[in-house]
């Protein structure tokens, strides 16, 4: 895999001695072994977004299944619905993953960005001793003085007929000054135990492994995987009151009470009538 990466050679770009540069050789080390998941871990100083770099090197046959590509820095990366996500260099994780599922259904593929999510909020407990929680469908949430953060994203795009590119964004040692909204949050500013980027990605992608292979094991099934309790366990969204806003314009509100089979949201709303919500922008009205 020979990423594209658009670096400079500008030196100041290293002047932060508090974001030190991630070590490609021993995350290598750590992730790539015979039989296991990760078969290469590309890491690049400065690109546009890592999801597009490997849809485009899938595309030509350059990216199979276990590629992982991180970015030092994104100037172009993409959040759902087409928004920015845009951080200071080595100040988070960035990075994107090639998944190819051929033995699970594809009906089944929706759950890969939720899968994604409960992979990334066990590594990062486990890593960076911060409390996490899921804000549907794939969002990050951290607690900052008191109040709920946004911390970071996931995204996913089909990448042809057979694999599905995962993308993921972690603010890590983001300041105050930093923020791009004042919603926004950061693990540190969550009072994590450490911010080093090597061993909180390896324990974000071992994560995912494990996930991935019981989601795998059993055919796709989120309630065999244990997939979709662990989910719901962990999703700050159910039993909260929110607007869900949808294509089209159109709007519903009322209670998460439920994530369906297929992992989309239902929200009971005051007409006595339980809507699924399989895509839209989620707004939490009300603390659970």
């Amino acid at each position: 895999m020979t990423p594209r990466d658009a670096s400079d050679a500008n030196s100041s770009r290293w002047s932060d001695l508090e974001r030190p540069p991630l070590n490609p050789d021993a995350l290598r080390r750590g992730l790539v072994r015979e039989g296991g998941l990760w078969t290469g871990v590309e890491v690049v100083q400065r690109t546009g977004s890592t999801n597009s770099d490997l849809v485009a090197l899938a595309a030509v046959g350059k990216a199979a299944e276990g590629a992982v590509l991180v970015a030092e820095e994104q100037t172009s990366g993409r959040g759902r619905l087409d928004r920015q996500w845009t951080a200071p260099a080595r100040s988070g994780l960035f990075f994107s993953v090639l998944l190819e599922p051929a033995d699970v259904p594809v009906a089944r593929w929706g759950w890969l960005p939720l899968l994604t999510g409960v992979a990334v909020a066990t590594g990062l407990s486990r890593s960076a001793g911060v409390d996490t929680a899921l804000k549907w469908p794939n969002d990050l949430l951290v607690t900052v003085g008191g109040e709920e953060r946004k911390a970071g994203g996931i995204l996913a795009e089909r990448a042809g007929d057979d694999a599905v590119i995962i993308g993921v964004g972690i603010n890590v040692t983001l300041r105050d000054d930093e923020l791009p909204v004042p919603q926004a949050g950061s693990l540190a500013l969550a009072g994590a135990v450490t911010t080093d980027r090597d061993p909180l990605l390896r324990a974000v992608l071992r994560s995912l492994e494990q996930w991935y292979d019981k989601w795998r094991t059993a055919g796709g099934d989120p309630v065999a995987s244990g997939l979709q309790e662990t989910y719901a366990a962990g999703c700050a969204t159910l039993g909260r009151v929110v607007r869900a806003e949808l294509p089209g314009d159109r709007s519903v509100t009322g209670e998460a009470v439920a994530i369906d089979g297929d992992g989309r949201l239902v929200l009971a709303t005051e007409d006595g009538v339980q809507e699924p919500v399989g895509a839209g922008d989620i707004v939490h009205l009300r603390p659970a």
